[in-house]
């Protein structure tokens, strides 16, 4: 497997779908609807997954999209690689119009994220990481995202990434059992890219989340040293599983 070359075609994927977000963002037609489980889907999530397929079909891998078409379980247990796709991920944020939203795209072997691009349509920011290493680029400018260690969470003062619209009880209950925490909150895979950047220390998700909300900042904040584990345990979270919903995790 070239590795380069699936990086290199993933964050073209990623720019061309933050292009056809932005269009959709700077108009007054989201032509928003709701989908079977009441999120919200609009023009700018299916346009930035056409835009996502018609560069990662040339790889000839297989694509697993939110907004693609479902596909069976004895079919894609059989793939060794393939693409995991939110083609927008965060359309509640991008409703609000607040830029908390991201294009995510991560190649999956063997039931673990291996490469992944976070893109973020509205500050033009692009993270990434492939065969260990993390990347940002900002402004033109491609920087190393550094290696972090992981931290205790017995330690004071630990900032907290908590989301705003998903604060269940037992999240409470986690930062309330810390020592002097502080939060800080962001939409969407930002919540990771937080971790990534090192402006943020542990992000407790114990509500739901699908595969492909994850799958991309899995790979950029292990690259960096982190670790995504499933709740109470030292298992990491895996993907392609019968059921695309995550269990609950620990991201530190």
């Amino acid at each position: 497997m070239d590795y380069k070359k699936q990086l290199e075609k993933s964050i073209l994927a990623a720019e061309l779908a933050c292009k056809e977000i932005l269009e959709v963002y700077h108009s007054n037609d989201f032509q928003a609807e709701s989908k079977d489980d009441k999120s919200p889907l609009t023009l700018a999530d299916k346009r930035a997954h056409t835009a996502i397929v018609s560069v990662l079909q040339e790889t000839g891998l297989p694509i697993l999209s939110e907004e693609g078409k479902k596909i069976p379980y004895d079919e894609r247990k059989q793939w060794k690689y393939f693409w995991m796709v939110d083609p927008l991920d965060g359309t509640k944020e991008f409703l609000k119009r607040n830029g908390e939203f991201t294009v995510n795209i991560a190649l999956i072997n063997q039931q673990r994220p291996i490469l992944g691009v976070v893109a973020v349509p509205v500050s033009g920011d692009v993270f990434y990481a492939s065969e260990g290493k993390g990347f940002l680029k900002r402004n033109g400018q491609t920087i190393n995202l550094p290696k972090r260690n992981p931290v205790s969470l017995s330690q004071p003062g630990l900032r907290v990434v908590a989301s705003r619209s998903h604060m269940s009880t037992e999240t409470q209950d986690f930062i309330n059992a810390l020592k002097e925490p502080s939060l800080v909150s962001k939409g969407s895979s930002l919540k990771f890219m937080l971790l990534a950047e090192g402006l943020a220390d542990v992000y407790p998700r114990f509500a739901p989340t699908m595969e492909w909300d994850t799958a991309a900042a899995h790979a950029i904040v292990n690259a960096v040293g982190i670790s995504v584990k499933q709740k109470d345990s030292e298992q990491e979270l895996v993907y392609n599983k019968e059921d695309l919903l995550n269990p609950y995790f620990l991201c530190q």
